[in-house]
């Protein structure tokens, strides 16, 4: 989840929302790739989630990483919320998954260096506390009520909207972990044909990284529980988008839609306003009943930006975000997934002539099948494992013409295109065989 942001002044014309957008535009030798992954803390002895607070918590390895690797806190009032240092965040999801926001770096090797690194920090300051983090897409045993609140503003305005307007809402928050990629366009027309791309080969994405096939301690009867989870949470605010493959898209057509989702909250002097419902329009026009006779600035529109969650989103780069959290290899395969499709030219113009005649009715249609059957799902004769195939192919291609030898990373998505199966079926085949219906063993089977 997003931390507020800053740096915007009163909006004074409709067209700054689209020129905020738009600002993020950037030449080719720019771009550069921001990955970022969640994880679940448990307590070796009781294999309970990591509390806030307490001797073994997220607040005493917020210390250590502050006391001995120069991380700067984040704080929301009293409370450590997150770190900082060097363009990298690390920040906490409502249920205390773990988040490294890696800093924009050039190339997947600078990624997997910093995820290394990353894990090894958190390694030497959890040393004897019995603490591990588990990559994994959902949470396999927890109940809702068995996780810690984390003492965000935010959260608690959302995780009673949640409740209101979805079925769904409060297991995404709290029980579910991602891995997501950042990326560049130059231009609008290159920011269409992007998303474009990344909404159509979501479903791919969310095949090849599926790794929740439990929750509640149980099957769940999806590879991908947590894509499960995001069709069931609030229609307004996510989705496949089919207006981005209208005539016309742009940033303006974007604008337009994230003003017609209803507002979370206002940030105003280190506190959330709740604004649950409002509506942005009536904010731009000082009619928000939150704030009455006020108008919203450049930061509250960022800010809103962020409570907007499709398969991709557009803020001033493009999220691609249909993944579930892996292992450390998928951690980086994601990255190095979409960089290759989207980086350079002639994969990105191939990938769109994969996916172009696909239509929305499919898209979605494939969607769904990536969360329940992964690489064996289809859509309207449409084959995850033939688009898997094609698209994990045009990757590489074009890690290849990058030419810094990325395409190593790749790895464990050719093994999975290969042999058709992907996290949850490894998953699934150790619970129906040596783990013998036990989710005991998952917890370090899938930590780092």
């Amino acid at each position: 989840m997003s931390i507020p942001q800053s740096g915007g002044g009163p909006i004074e014309s409709l067209d700054q929302l689209a020129a905020l957008l738009e600002s993020g535009c950037k030449p080719k030798e720019d771009w550069r790739i921001g990955t970022e992954h969640e994880k679940f803390g448990w307590l070796t002895d009781t294999k309970q989630p990591l509390p806030y607070d307490g001797p073994r918590s997220i607040s005493a390895i917020f210390a250590g990483l502050e006391a001995r690797f120069g991380w700067e806190p984040v704080l929301e009032g009293e409370n450590v919320i997150g770190l900082t240092r060097n363009g990298a965040n690390i920040s906490l999801e409502p249920g205390g998954q773990f988040e490294l926001s890696g800093a924009p770096v050039l190339t997947i090797h600078e990624t997997a260096s910093e995820l290394d690194n990353h894990l090894a920090e958190v390694a030497a300051v959890t040393e004897g506390m019995g603490v591990r983090f588990m990559g994994i897409g959902a949470a396999p045993e927890w109940s809702h009520d068995q996780m810690p609140v984390m003492p965000k503003g935010r959260y608690r305005l959302m995780t009673d909207y949640m409740g209101r307007v979805g079925t769904h809402g409060t297991q995404m928050m709290y029980r579910t972990s991602t891995v997501q990629v950042n990326l560049d366009y130059a231009s609008e027309a290159d920011m269409v044909k992007k998303l474009r791309v990344a909404l159509a080969l979501q479903p791919v994405a969310t095949a090849l990284f599926a790794s929740s096939p439990f929750f509640d301690g149980k099957l769940n009867g999806h590879k991908s529980w947590r894509s499960r989870i995001w069709r069931g949470l609030d229609d307004s605010r996510t989705g496949m988008l089919p207006f981005a493959f209208d005539e016309g898209m742009g940033f303006q057509a974007y604008v337009d839609w994230v003003l017609d989702v209803p507002m979370y909250f206002v940030y105003r002097d280190g506190k959330y306003i709740d604004a649950l419902g409002q509506s942005f329009r009536d904010f731009l026009n000082g009619k928000l009943p939150a704030l009455p006779g006020e108008k919203p600035t450049l930061s509250d529109w960022a800010d809103h930006l962020t409570t907007v969650f499709p398969e991709a989103r557009v803020k001033k780069y493009i999220e691609m975000r249909g993944a579930d959290c892996g292992d450390r290899a998928h951690l980086i395969a994601l990255p190095a997934f979409w960089t290759g499709l989207t980086y350079d030219d002639a994969a990105l113009d191939a990938a769109w002539e994969l996916v172009r005649n696909i239509d929305s009715e499919t898209r979605e249609g494939l969607r769904v099948a990536a969360s329940v059957s992964a690489l064996q799902g289809e859509a309207n004769g449409v084959k995850l494992a033939d688009l898997a195939h094609a698209a994990v192919s045009l990757a590489h291609t074009g890690l290849a013409e990058r030419g810094y030898g990325e395409e190593i990373w790749l790895a464990p998505l050719v093994t999975s295109v290969k042999a058709g199966k992907v996290q949850a079926d490894r998953w699934l085949d150790l619970y129906h065989g040596d783990w013998a219906g036990s989710l005991a063993p998952v917890y370090d089977a899938s930590s780092y």
